[in-house]
């Protein structure tokens, strides 16, 4: 309260949600950023490096005058070994993560994708699975009014149901974004709720794996802003809804 006894609202919650033509600028973004991430993993070879993949990728995006706010690459032991890994010059063999944070117009998202060179392992496939239901998950309990605390919660129970136990612990889980690469990272003393129209990205991760991106909650439901656009895809049914995720690629 002021000295008038009037409420202090905090002037960057004033831009949580977004309005009609600020969701289909967010939807041009994120098709764009999609489509640049994807198109690079599809092109890749072995012997490349994570920078030279990250450059190409800037390249992709500058094509379109996206900025690359941040961006996350990792070859082989290095997806295992890092959740928030620095492009070095190693050289990809036979596995690979890219990740970036794309900006235009203010607005930020984020994505990520998985490339095997190679048929994966049962263990790999059945683990990135879980990856992605729980970021399913937390994205179908995304709804307005809804505390983020409690979306926390849910996914601290979720990785130790699925065996996962305290995986959860070596990266946060994500949160808001927009005008920033995330207006608030979510746990389980966060106070704020769920708007109408607010964008969110969620990326839990496994030593291994990991399942991300952007999307609006709506009060109807929600609106992905990246999405699979040239990779495979799989399937995954939680909280009665069927969820349309991105696939690890794999090349032979």
């Amino acid at each position: 309260m002021d000295s008038m006894g009037l409420k202090r609202i905090p002037l960057n919650r004033l831009r949580y949600s977004h309005t009609p033509p600020e969701i289909e600028r967010y939807l041009w973004l994120g098709e764009k950023t999609s489509v640049a991430v994807e198109s690079v993993l599809q092109e890749v070879n072995t012997g490349d490096t994570e920078a030279e993949i990250t450059g190409e990728l800037t390249r992709l995006l500058w094509k379109d005058r996206i900025d690359q706010v941040g961006f996350q690459a990792a070859a082989d032991d290095r997806v295992y070994k890092y959740r928030h890994p620095i492009q070095t010059q190693r050289k990809i063999e036979k596995y690979v993560m890219l990740c970036v944070m794309s900006r235009k117009w203010g607005l930020h998202t984020t994505i990520t994708r998985l490339l095997s060179f190679g048929k994966l392992s049962d263990k790999l496939r059945k683990q990135y699975e879980d990856n992605v239901f729980i970021e399913c998950s937390m994205i179908a309990a995304t709804r307005p009014g809804e505390k983020t605390a409690n979306i926390f919660i849910k996914v601290k129970e979720l990785y130790e149901e699925l065996g996962y136990r305290g995986e959860w612990k070596f990266h946060h889980q994500g949160g808001a974004m927009g005008y920033d690469i995330r207006d608030y990272i979510c746990n389980a003393e966060s106070t704020e709720k769920v708007q109408e129209n607010q964008c969110f990205c969620w990326n839990p991760s496994i030593s291994g794996t990991k399942s991300e991106d952007g999307f609006i909650a709506q009060r109807e439901g929600f609106v992905f802003i990246t999405k699979p656009v040239l990779f495979p895809t799989i399937k995954i049914r939680t909280e009665g809804i069927e969820f349309i995720r991105p696939d690890i690629l794999e090349r032979y």
